[in-house]
């Protein structure tokens, strides 16, 4: 009587270059692993779904000599941005400094629409420049409300920023009040 050796079958997990042994296998707790790695990598994976995404957005007072911070450290243009915020004489503007990624789109518009209020009256701005494309790396857009549109806007309560193609909205971020 001659016994048949059964040889397992060899799993192949295409792209990786890994090849694993069926026998290797063994236990439940590494077949679930292997899941969920590969689980991970596939949720990890960048999206192409979308052609432009907004990345960030950052606005900024601007001092009377049109700065937003005093120096290049993010602590002190934090710091500097909070006193700002306290002390509105010494305000002359609010910069929108957009970060956004562009895959294959070549002419978009970048545009910021802003709600606000003076006194007791509700004022709306709105800011537009056109964006050149850069395929696959991100680019930073500064987009400023100064001088009289900004006194005449006041104190910035909402904001939504918005990548166009022609009059397709693309992507767009807002804040939480918008």
């Amino acid at each position: 009587m001659q016994h048949e050796i059964v040889r397992p079958p060899s799993y192949f997990i295409s792209g990786f270059g890994f090849k694993f042994e069926a026998a290797t296998l063994c236990s439940c707790h590494m077949q679930l692993r292997l899941i969920c790695l590969l689980t991970l990598f596939a949720c990890t994976a960048p999206s192409f779904g979308a052609s432009a995404k907004v990345i960030k957005v950052l606005p900024h007072f601007l001092d009377l000599d049109g700065r937003h911070s005093i120096s290049p450290s993010l602590y002190d243009r934090d710091a500097y941005q909070a006193k700002l915020r306290r002390t509105p004489k010494e305000r002359s503007g609010l910069r929108f400094d957009i970060q956004w990624r562009s895959r294959d789109v070549s002419e978009l518009r970048v545009r910021v629409e802003m709600r606000g209020g003076r006194e007791k009256e509700v004022t709306q701005a709105l800011l537009e420049t056109a964006a050149k494309h850069v395929a696959g790396f991100s680019k930073w857009t500064a987009l400023t409300l100064s001088g009289d549109e900004y006194r005449k806007f006041g104190e910035l309560v909402a904001w939504r920023v918005t990548l166009l193609e022609g009059d397709k909205v693309i992507s767009e971020k807002k804040s939480f009040l918008w």
